[in-house]
């Protein structure tokens, strides 16, 4: 999920011939969170969908004008979903005006931008979008990514909202789900992008797997870091972790995890506790770089900053096989070259 830089933050085989029926009959399966269902009329009948809370939305026809979190609308569109949305939030542009990563391929500068910081959400701008549905991920359960605690009332009073749960599950999940609502939402999930993209995510699975195989006992760390702090990341609360994980990479398991259980703060005097072969490194804009810790002498000590082997680590990523595959054929390669450091 989010390992927070910021105390701000703390309160990312179905194909082949018949692929693309698969992987429909796959989506269908997953159209409800808790057993729930999706349904959608091609000709502008009712539409409802069953989020990850639990919560059915029913509306009287396929929703047009979609609002959501930065990411949860980077990977709808990655399945198709475009001309409904007209809104997003979260980290959208970068300073020069360029799209955030986080924004993958959304066009973004068509898009109403209602926030692009944790804390901004603009209910006027919003509410003058005059939104249908309200898309978010869902770190925490009940709490949507990006919105602000102190206004939710009035956000969520203007429109009803879709949470994707995207910790705590492995990382499949949410891409099912996201998947699962681009359909309801009128993308067509049998496209030839969609299928060679689920066909590129399945490859580099097999390939990390391998990779885990090839090269056993390397131990490897996810953090984050921020001026003050260096954060370890759980791979039992983020979603792509939890992933890597059961695919047989060896996690460190910080012992001493803050409320939500994402992560443990460490001074960065205290950087060097857990001993990895690999880190791999927050690369949100928010989070600090390699580039910026040359004054931490902590973390050039580290073994796996000596070894060159630290990579670039997406807390949130986008929930799409499209936004997935390149992060994991990236880890693969890391782990298929590293070295162990002790």
């Amino acid at each position: 999920m989010w390992t927070s830089p910021s105390p701000s933050l703390t309160r990312r085989g179905l194909l082949g011939a018949g692929g693309a029926v698969a992987l429909g009959a796959l989506i269908s399966a997953c159209g409800g969170g808790g057993g729930g269902k999706s349904e959608a009329s091609p000709s502008g009948g009712a539409w409802t969908f069953t989020d990850d809370r639990g919560t059915a939305v029913k509306l009287k026809s396929r929703p047009t004008r979609v609002v959501g979190y930065v990411g949860a609308l980077a990977a709808l569109y990655d399945f198709g979903v475009d001309r409904q949305i007209v809104g997003v939030y979260g980290p959208t542009k970068l300073k020069d005006g360029k799209p955030d990563p986080q924004a993958g391929n959304l066009p973004v500068d068509r898009l109403t931008i209602i926030g692009n910081a944790y804390g901004e959400f603009n209910i006027e701008k919003y509410a003058s979008l005059r939104p249908e549905l309200l898309v978010d991920n869902m770190f925490i359960k009940d709490e949507l990514f990006y919105v602000p605690a102190e206004s939710k009332d009035k956000i969520y009073a203007l429109a009803p909202q879709v949470a994707i749960s995207a910790g705590s599950v492995a990382l499949p999940k949410p891409i099912e789900r996201t998947a699962a609502l681009a359909a309801a939402l009128g993308a067509d999930l049998g496209s030839a992008k969609v299928t060679a993209a689920k066909a590129r995510f399945d490859k580099a699975v097999e390939s990390l797997r391998a990779a885990v195989k090839a090269n056993a006992g390397l131990k490897v760390l996810a953090a984050s870091a921020s001026p003050d702090l260096f954060y370890a990341s759980s791979p039992n609360k983020n979603t792509d972790l939890i992933y890597f994980k059961e695919l047989g990479l060896d996690l460190i398991v910080p012992d001493k995890l803050g409320q939500d259980g994402y992560f443990e703060d460490l001074s960065w005097e205290n950087a060097d506790k857990y001993k990895a072969d690999v880190i791999m490194l927050d690369s949100r804009t928010q989070a600090l770089q390699p580039k910026d810790l040359g004054s931490k002498p902590s973390w050039k000590d580290l073994p796996a900053v000596k070894a060159g082997q630290v990579i670039a680590w997406q807390p949130e990523p986008r929930f799409s096989y499209e936004g997935c595959a390149p992060i994991i054929e990236a880890l693969a390669q890391t782990i298929r070259t590293a070295k162990k450091t002790g």
